[in-house]
């Protein structure tokens, strides 16, 4: 079924502040994102109401306004204002769930020396990324955009001079920073750019400690020092990115973010202009979420069918010996609300080390001290460092072939992971768990996989509303997720969390079961029988949003995105 323009038109800006009417007697205001058809004509109209116009937000032809309930009514009531909604908060690194993981017993020897300052980090080489680097593909020549809490200046990530960093950018406060400046009060945005991009090495060799070690950087900051932001501040952020990707060749943006989903993939707002990002060439790895391990846990943006979702595995504090590596607990799993396959594959998520201030320059280390180490080590875990890992990866790929497409990209780097597998060679987690398998940066380099990215996805028509999606994930009637063909994807309690297995690079996904069974979605079959012609489907409405659930206003409460997680 083909769809015309919905409420939902996507373009080209945006993000937004929480301001509330300076004066006790002055009625009580909200922050809200309004979309209309185009966004002159839009601001136009937000002011004759009385609104106070705080984002302009063009990539997804929206504004962000503070409006009393009547003149949202006013709005609502305009032909041309296609969708009113509440401006969502996020936080990177929230407080929810931050018990923390004090006992330094779980460190073997091994792990305590590669914790410690000039030696190695360890998750270049569990990608071999180590192999890549030998034949002198590092990034360079490459820029990563990273969108999170800021940057903290360190020669390991931006060079004694800001060399590295091409533009610094705070979409809190819509204004350009200094190359020179620091902007990261929490540390998670640093943390997740070194281990993408530092340049540290190992005394005496050319062990890096970054997988990209000579990629090019652009920092957005949309996250503050508490590790909080809006979906106002977010989509600015991404607005400005696209806007000036030609500027800076920006070619892979890195977010390691994640918000509940509360919509279908192409509702949300910060999805919209996530979809911008990647039609414009923009290369975007997204993290899985830390909600894992049950099915359907995938978060915003990484349920957009499009971009590059990663989930996290840990080798379990020994990196000297892989039979024991296995997926985090943490990590969010698929299939996605419109039933895609996610993550697309998994990446080192458990423990990794990388520069980060110490306290109290980085609240996150301020919190959680007994993971600082040397000064300006921190190790952390979490689907945001994996994320990182991933978008070093795809670094190396644009320095070897610069003309690969965002699709071509997600292609290679699903056919050269390698999935994890029992010794039998049965599959050791779920399809919905692990995607494709681990990363492999030399397979991915290397490989020359075609037509296996987004296939049966049209994104010009998803984004202009004209054709939306469905996946090829089903349930049976015992409510295990599965895929017709790939009975191994079925999702059953024996694949959690087995160590018995190896990350084996002989038996890959067969692609024509998992990523080119895309169909235009019907609201009015809900994936019921009909469609599917098995009696045995059964993807109950539960699943699916009621009317009355998507952006309600008691759903305005802030959102925890990737929250501290205990260490694995």
């Amino acid at each position: 079924m083909k769809f015309g323009k919905t409420a939902l038109i996507l373009s080209a800006t945006g993000a937004l502040s929480l301001g509330l009417s300076g004066s006790l007697n002055a009625p009580r205001t909200t922050s809200v994102i309004i979309q209309g058809e185009d966004l002159s004509s839009l601001r136009q109209q937000v002011l004759a109401v009385g609104g106070e116009i705080t984002h302009e937000l063009g990539i997804i032809d929206a504004v962000a306004a503070n409006l009393t309930d009547g003149q949202r009514a006013k709005l609502a009531e305009l032909p041309s204002v296609k969708h009113i909604e509440d401006n969502r908060s996020a936080a990177i690194a929230a407080r929810k769930n931050t018990r923390s993981t004090k006992d330094s017993s779980l460190l073997t020897e091994d792990s305590k020396a590669s914790a410690t300052l000039g030696t190695y980090t360890d998750y270049p080489a569990l990608i071999s990324a180590d192999a890549v680097h030998e034949v002198d593909i590092t990034g360079g020549g490459v820029t990563v955009a990273f969108l999170d809490t800021g940057l903290q200046r360190f020669p390991e990530l931006i060079g004694n001079n800001a060399e590295r960093l091409k533009a610094h950018f705070d979409a809190i406060t819509n204004s350009r920073l200094s190359r020179k400046a620091t902007s990261d009060g929490s540390g998670h945005g640093t943390h997740v750019s070194a281990i993408a991009a530092s340049n540290a090495t190992d005394e005496g060799t050319l062990r890096y400690h970054g997988v990209a070690p000579g990629a090019d950087l652009v920092f957005v900051k949309a996250f503050d020092d508490h590790g909080a932001g809006t979906y106002a501040d977010v989509i600015r952020g991404l607005d400005w990115i696209v806007a000036n990707k030609n500027r800076y060749d920006v070619r892979i943006l890195n977010l390691s973010f994640s918000a509940e989903p509360r919509s279908h993939y192409w509702e949300d707002p910060v999805n919209q202009a996530v979809m911008k990002a990647w039609q414009a060439g923009i290369v975007v790895v997204v993290s899985a979420g830390n909600n894992g391990p049950d099915p359907m846990s995938i978060g915003v943006p990484g349920n957009v069918p499009y971009v590059i979702t990663v989930g996290a595995m840990t080798d379990s504090y020994t990196p000297t010996d892989t039979t024991d590596d296995r997926l985090t607990t943490f990590s969010a799993a698929g299939p996605t609300a419109e039933r895609f396959v996610k993550p697309e594959l998994v990446a080192p998520g458990g423990h990794l080390s990388a520069v980060m201030a110490e306290a109290p320059y980085s609240l996150i280390a301020q919190e959680h001290p007994e993971f600082q180490h040397s000064f300006k080590f921190f190790t952390m875990s979490g689907t945001s460092q994996a994320a990182a890992v991933v978008a070093g990866v795809v670094a190396l790929m644009l320095e070897r072939e610069p003309m690969l497409t965002p699709d071509e990209v997600k292609c290679r780097l699903m056919a050269g992971a390698h999935p994890a597998v029992n010794e039998d060679g049965t599959v050791a987690y779920s399809v919905f768990q692990q995607g494709a398998g681990l990363v492999n940066a030399y397979d991915a380099v290397f490989n020359t996989a075609y037509g296996c990215g987004n296939p049966g996805l049209d994104i010009d028509k998803d984004v202009a509303g004209i054709e939306h999606y469905a996946g090829p994930a089903r349930v049976d009637v015992d409510g295990n997720f599965y895929i017709e063909g790939l009975e191994d994807s079925l999702w059953t309690g024996s694949f959690l969390w087995n160590n018995s297995f190896l990350w084996n690079s002989s038996m890959l996904w067969n692609d024509s079961f998992l990523w080119n069974n895309s169909m235009l979605w019907n609201n009015s079959m809900l994936w019921n029988n009909s469609e599917l012609s098995n009696d045995s489907f059964l993807w109950n409405n539960s699943f699916l949003w009621n009317s009355s659930f998507l952006w309600s206003n008691a759903l305005a409460e802030p959102a925890s995105i990737n929250h501290w997680v205990d260490q694995q």
